[in-house]
C-alpha cells in the first residue's frame, strides 16, 4: 500500500510562497496567485512562475526563516506515523518546496518515505526569481507513476490525498483519491471527502484501507 498526499493546503495549512512574500511584501499578491491555480482559473505552472519571480532578489535567511515557519497541521504526524508503523508507503508529492517540508516535518520529528517537491535557485545569496523541480511543469500523476514503479506497488494501491487542481492529475489515477477539505473543482473527482485530520486518520487506518 502507498499513500501520497498533497502538503500545502493538506498536510499543512501553511502557503509556502505566502510565507517567502511575506519577507518581501509580496504575500497578498501570492495568495492571490495561488487561490486562482488552486481553483484551477490559472495554469498551476504559471502560476508558480509568476509566484516565484516576486521572490527574486530575496535574502538566502529571509527564504530560511519563512520555511522554518512552514508547519505540520495539528494531527497530521499522528497520521504519518500510524501509516508508517502500520507497513505504508508515505510520500509527498508537492509543488511546494524541499526546505518547507523537511523543517515542517523535522519540527514533528516525523518521516516520510519520499518527497517530490521543487527549488529555489539561490545565486550570491539571494532568491533568483526562478524555480527548479520536477513538479513545476511535470503533473501529480506522472510523480505517482515513478515512486509506484520503484516501490513496486500496483497504481490501483494507491491512496491520493489532497485539496487543489494541482493534485486532480493524481487524484484521477489513484486506487483512492481522498478530498481534504477539497476545492470546489476538485471536489467531483474525489472518491471520498474529509474535512479534518481526526477524520483523515480514520479513515486511512480503518480495515477497510489498510
Amino acid at each position: 500500500m502507498l499513500v501520497a498526499f498533497d502538503f500545502d493546503g493538506t498536510l499543512s495549512d501553511s502557503e509556502m510562497t505566502v510565507l517567502l512574500g511575506s519577507q518581501n511584501d509580496t504575500a497578498d499578491n501570492m495568495a492571490e496567485i495561488t487561490e486562482r491555480a488552486m481553483n484551477d482559473e490559472i495554469e498551476y505552472a504559471e502560476s508558480l512562475y509568476q509566484r516565484c519571480a516576486l521572490l527574486e532578489g530575496l535574502d538566502e535567511d529571509k527564504a530560511n526563516e519563512a520555511f522554518d515557519q512552514v508547519q505540520l497541521r495539528p494531527g497530521a504526524a499522528d497520521v504519518i506515523e500510524a501509516l508508517r508503523e502500520a507497513g505504508v508507503y508515505v510520500c509527498i508529492l508537492t509543488g511546494g518546496f524541499e526546505r518547507g517540508v523537511a523543517a515542517a516535518l523535522e519540527a514533528e520529528g516525523v518521516e516520510v518515505d519520499a518527497i517530490v517537491a521543487n527549488r529555489l535557485p539561490i545565486v550570491d545569496g539571494e532568491l533568483t526569481g526562478e524555480v527548479e523541480g520536477p513538479l513545476i511543469e511535470g503533473t501529480k500523476d506522472d510523480a505517482l507513476d515513478i515512486v509506484t514503479t520503484i516501490v513496486g506497488e500496483d497504481r490501483a494501491d494507491t491512496i491520493a490525498v489532497g485539496d487543489g487542481a494541482n493534485d486532480l492529475p493524481m487524484l484521477e489515477v489513484a486506487g483512492l483519491a481522498v478530498g481534504f477539505d477539497p476545492k470546489p473543482a476538485v471536489a467531483p473527482s474525489c472518491d471520498t471527502i474529509v474535512e479534518t485530520m481526526d477524520e483523515l486518520h480514520e479513515l486511512l487506518t480503518s480495515e477497510d484501507v489498510l
